[in-house]
């Protein structure tokens, strides 16, 4: 995979998964799936360079990841256990990193 691709998926997942999320998204989506799908499919744009498909395979990839960590997180950050909080928030974003470059090499490289 080239550097370029590499820090254009890093870059554009920035901007998707924070840089677009809006307050409302953050705050209501680990409690409301009509929220976590709102947050979704503002996700799945940017990544439409790439392809409908890829775009989509992310967007499905990243509801499940968010619908199980964001509940998580809640939890945690409401018993007030911050370091186990920042732990699930890395090992949601790994996960996030992990099912981009694995769907781009899948689709584009193998």
């Amino acid at each position: 995979m080239e550097i370029e691709i590499i820090l254009l998926i890093v870059w554009l997942h920035f901007v998707a998964d924070f840089l677009l999320q809006t307050e409302a998204m953050a705050n209501n989506k680990s409690s409301s799936n009509k929220w976590l799908t709102i947050h979704i499919v503002c996700y799945s744009l940017p990544f439409m360079v790439f392809g409908v498909w890829f775009a989509f395979i992310n967007g499905v990839l990243h509801f499940i990841t968010d619908h199980i960590t964001s509940r998580i997180t809640k939890r945690l950050w409401a018993e007030k256990k911050v370091g186990l909080f920042f732990k699930v928030i890395g090992f949601d974003q790994a996960i996030h990193m992990s099912t981009l470059f694995g769907t781009y090499y899948l689709m584009f490289i193998k």
